[in-house]
């Protein structure tokens, strides 16, 4: 395919809808993102990079991140994971707390909030605290091939500073005995592997290892097992853009993985990885423009997970 084309073809298509939809104002660092931003990036297993826009724009990966810290969780804990989360869509918003009340602080899976902070504090459990963080690092800089990939100070203090909602869910949880370390640890560390800041070009690259069995294609890293990263492209695919999860499978037929940062990482099974950024987002906090690009990307290409 001449992919160049479809992907400037793309932009142009959504520049219409670009500023439309709401910056995330909640967390206040994110307020001052620019609402016409656009990124669309796809690289390809062989290393080849096609994009448009504002593709080497460093912004905030925010929910994104929840994947890499998943990974090294499934490393460090493998199956046992699952007695402390769950696997199943929520179907409500991603910081929701009346759901834990019913399940006995057991999230519904690790891309919610509540889910997330169970998965980080599994891995403080094996690495501590700043090993969790390093460990993520790491494994971002690597899969990206970008030593820049950081932890944005001005954002990760906003969400400390305005993260009510995820320190009730923390404690919340920590009643029921499914967080094991401090509560203000974990905090501390979610708030800050949210806080990952990154581009289209370094998101898009950092995805190839799940698109190519858990190994990346260009260095060689064997970042994790197969298996594993077919279940984590399963739950990206039922669970990565929360209570619209289903709507995205639907429309794109692709796994993603969304952000409160505008951003979007779809992986594109034995192919490659795509990233879509534009911070306005829909009412579920999804990018809105993200979402339409990742539609007709997937309706021009074919490329779906359920096509023959």
């Amino acid at each position: 395919m001449n992919w160049e084309k479809i992907i400037k073809g793309i932009h142009r298509e959504v520049d219409p809808i670009l500023g439309k939809g709401a910056v995330a104002s909640y967390i206040p660092a994110l307020a001052s993102a620019n609402p016409k931003s656009f990124a669309l990036v796809l690289t390809t297993l062989d290393g080849a990079v096609y994009k448009s826009g504002d593709a080497d724009t460093p912004f905030s990966a925010q929910s994104i991140s929840k994947l890499f810290m998943l990974t090294l969780a499934l490393e460090a804990l493998g199956g046992r994971l699952w007695k402390r989360v769950g696997r199943e869509p929520s179907g409500n918003a991603f910081n929701s707390i009346s759901q834990l009340e019913y399940e006995c602080g057991i999230p519904r899976n690790p891309f919610i909030n509540a889910g997330a902070l169970a998965v980080t504090d599994a891995v403080i459990s094996s690495a501590g605290d700043r090993g969790a963080l390093d460990d993520m690092l790491t494994l971002v800089r690597t899969a990206s091939g970008s030593s820049r990939v950081r932890i944005d100070p001005e954002v990760a203090q906003s969400e400390r500073e305005w993260g009510h909602r995820n320190i009730s869910l923390g404690h919340f949880m920590k009643s029921f005995g499914v967080i094991d370390n401090d509560v203000d640890q974990v905090l501390n560390t979610y708030f800050c592997q949210c806080a990952l800041e990154m581009t289209a070009t370094e998101l898009s690259r950092a995805g190839l290892y799940l698109a190519n069995g858990g190994q990346d294609p260009i260095n060689g890293a064997k970042i994790t097992r197969p298996g594993r990263a077919i279940r984590i492209n399963a739950l990206m695919m039922t669970c990565g853009h929360y209570d619209m999860s289903g709507d995205f499978a639907f429309r794109v037929g692709l796994p993603g993985k969304s952000g409160v940062g505008g951003g979007i990482l779809c992986i594109i099974p034995g192919i490659g990885s795509l990233c879509a950024w534009s911070p306005p987002l829909n009412e579920a906090g999804n990018s809105l423009a993200g979402t339409r690009a990742l539609e007709l990307f997937a309706r021009r290409t074919g490329m779906n997970v359920f096509r023959n």
